[in-house]
């Protein structure tokens, strides 16, 4: 490896050519490296003239040319300071021709830009990737309109620089050549350009991991194959994906059982790639990723029954479960799984994830659980749906007096994917109905029956509690829908709200033409039978399905609270209460803070305007005069409003004689 400082005029000039490998990204400087070129060339100008701007390195690698032509370099690192150079000398020779001066442009042109003598690829002084070549012909040859690429507007920048400023084309390019210096590495042909590539310290943008990897596995091609390989493989999967690219190599790696981090994507990767098995490789990532854009895309797959379930798991938005998806997705494409069977086991995931929502599970957890199960499945002799409900019925899956009682209490209704999964559980319920003619949900909001804002009329309906039932039932599914009216209905009163409800095509807004009134025992009732629809709609598919100490716990005694990993002996609902909301305090101050807005007239600094109080330990009172019921129900809205999970919460307790 040879290494010297020299000046840009001596990497142009002469008949020689650098090329991008097909490997490298594509053209990526923006605005901020494009304004700190041009103002280091803006103080060279007003400065001393005989002083050198250092712009960073360049490392090549010489390649066979034919004797007495274009001597060839692979530009390994460098190509994005070097691409900008050559998009400004092609500025200034374009404006040279603007002005008369022939001379300076053909100089500019013949020297810098191209070798002139040369015909075909040969002719080009620098051959960028496959993906910006045709850009940055198109500015050279001067044919350039409107064109969508980085590299376009790129000479755009300059170009407004240019007319900004108006400096002397002729001292400009001069400077270009005579005053920017760089250190240029020349890799001999036994070095290993690939750890070379690694280990330099550029001044460029940070590659991303799946840069890495893509350089990393066209180091492992010969140089005749780069070009085919990259054309079939690698850039119609970099096009296919777009930024989703490094997270689908993740999750690739991940579909083989051990958790993958977004940071060790490449060195696992490299672990498993060789010189001998890379287009192997390649050719299956490259496959793969067919699926995965069905994954993000449902519309591509041509089996109508799985894009439904695709698209219904994708507003779920369980990414975590991708990894397994993409195995299934392998076996169905090459018919080790039947279309019967994908649907299938897409209908139980779907299960799962419902029952689990439902019930305020954690999400983190999945990533662990989703990546180990495809190995199992081959072992299960009842086949892969049975042994897919196998081994999710022991991965915290709620039985059906779980769903029943947290259905009446959760707190559906929330910004970002809450609100995407109510709203499928919603439309989900509203097909249940049977309709004959399929319903289309696109221009239907989520609707509020009790308002999130009272009104006085609101206040006085729902009676002398209005402020326990609005901050405890305002958004469980009891008191949730699905209307066209939702800006419209606003805050109305029950009746004005019925009155648009009847003109509803919906089964869902029809329950409300015998209802006379709204309150907490309506809300309550209306959930119960929508629970029951529910667990009907997903199915408990274990296989023990016992009963569950869990119900009503009015007349019950509380003995123990389990919370957040601490463990409380307790003798009272009151207990309970306190002790819940002490230790969310105490681990989660800034979540209790959005505990007390959302339940200001349960907890308060102010004892005056509770009936019954106790003190919690950093200072705040809360409201004891409560039924177990209402307590226990309490406890979960706050469980929920801190954005913990109902799996973090738990009582046991004996029932009255």
């Amino acid at each position: 490896m040879q290494a010297k400082e020299t000046r840009l005029r001596h990497i142009l000039e002469g008949q020689n050519q650098y090329v991008i490998p097909l490997f490298q990204r594509t053209y990526s400087w923006d605005a901020k490296e494009w304004q700190i070129l041009w103002d280091d060339l803006v103080e060279l100008l007003e400065g001393d003239h005989s002083r050198t701007h250092f712009v960073g390195s360049i490392v090549s690698m010489p390649t066979i040319s034919v004797p007495e032509g274009v001597a060839k370099y692979l530009l390994i690192d460098g190509q994005q300071r070097v691409t900008t150079v050559f998009i400004l000398l092609t500025l200034l020779r374009n404006k040279a021709k603007e002005v008369g001066e022939g001379r300076l442009a053909d100089e500019i042109e013949n020297t810098l830009l191209v070798n002139s003598y040369q015909d075909g690829e040969d002719y080009y002084k620098l051959m960028p990737t496959q993906v910006d070549r045709v850009a940055y012909k198109a500015i050279l040859k001067g044919t350039h309109k409107d064109s969508d690429s980085q590299i376009q507007r790129a000479y755009d920048f300059f170009a407004r620089k240019f007319s900004q400023k108006k400096p002397d084309i002729r001292r400009l390019k001069e400077l270009i050549r005579t005053n920017l210096s760089l250190v240029s590495i020349v890799l001999d042909p036994d070095d290993n350009p690939h750890l070379v590539f690694e280990s330099l310290n550029a001044k460029g943008r940070p590659l991303t991991q799946s840069d890495l990897i893509r350089n990393y596995f066209f180091m492992r091609v010969h140089v005749s194959q780069q070009e085919v390989i990259y054309s079939k493989y690698w850039q119609p999967m970099q096009t296919r994906l777009g930024d989703n690219l490094t997270e689908f190599i993740r999750h690739f790696l991940t579909r083989k059982g051990a958790v993958v981090k977004q940071s060790d994507v490449y060195q696992i990767l490299k672990s498993e790639v060789s010189v001998t098995n890379a287009l192997e490789y390649l050719e299956q990532l490259a496959r793969y990723s067919e699926y995965y854009k069905k994954l993000l895309d449902p519309a591509l797959e041509i089996n109508s029954s799985i894009e439904n379930y695709l698209r219904r798991l994708n507003r779920i938005e369980v990414t975590t479960a991708y990894p397994l998806l993409l195995n299934l997705y392998s076996d169905y494409e090459n018919k080790h799984l039947s279309s019967g069977d994908f649907v299938q086991m897409l209908q139980v995931l779907e299960n799962y994830l419902i029952r689990r929502f439902i019930c305020g599970y954690a999400t983190n957890q999945l990533n662990k659980i989703f990546p180990a199960i495809y190995q199992t499945l081959d072992k299960n002799p009842e086949g892969p749906v049975e042994g897919l409900k196998q081994v999710l019925h022991t991965k915290g899956y709620p039985k059906d007096a779980e769903v029943l009682l947290r259905l009446k209490d959760a707190k559906l209704y929330g910004a970002g994917d809450r609100l995407n999964k109510t709203r499928l559980i919603l439309e989900t319920l509203e097909d249940e109905f049977g309709h004959k003619e399929k319903v289309s949900f696109s221009n239907l909001t989520v609707e509020h029956i009790m308002p999130q804002t009272l009104t006085s009329w609101w206040q006085n309906h729902l009676g002398t509690e209005w402020q326990d039932t609005h901050e405890l039932l305002l958004h469980t599914i009891g008191n949730l829908t699905l209307t066209a009216y939702n800006s419209e209905l606003s805050n109305d009163s029950f009746i004005a709200k019925k009155e648009r409800f009847a003109q509803s095509h919906l089964e869902l807004n029809a329950y409300f033409e015998n209802i006379l009134g709204w309150n907490s025992e309506q809300i309550e009732r209306r959930s119960e039978k929508l629970a029951l629809t529910a667990i009907a709609i997903w199915p408990y598919f274990g296989r023990d399905e016992t009963e569950q100490e869990l119900g009503p716990v009015t007349g019950s005694t509380p003995t123990r609270l389990f919370i957040l990993g601490e463990e409380f002996e307790v003798k009272s609902w009151r207990d309970v209460l306190e002790h819940t909301l002490n230790t969310i305090a105490f681990l989660e101050p800034e979540k209790f803070s959005i505990v007390v807005e959302e339940l200001p007239h349960f907890i308060s600094k102010n004892n005056a305007v509770l009936r019954s109080e106790r003190q919690l330990n950093n200072g705040y009172f809360v409201e004891v005069n409560l039924s177990a019921r209402r307590i226990e129900r309490l406890c979960i809205q706050a469980i929920q409003t801190a954005e913990l999970t109902i799996d973090d919460w738990k009582v046991t307790f004996v029932r009255g004689h």
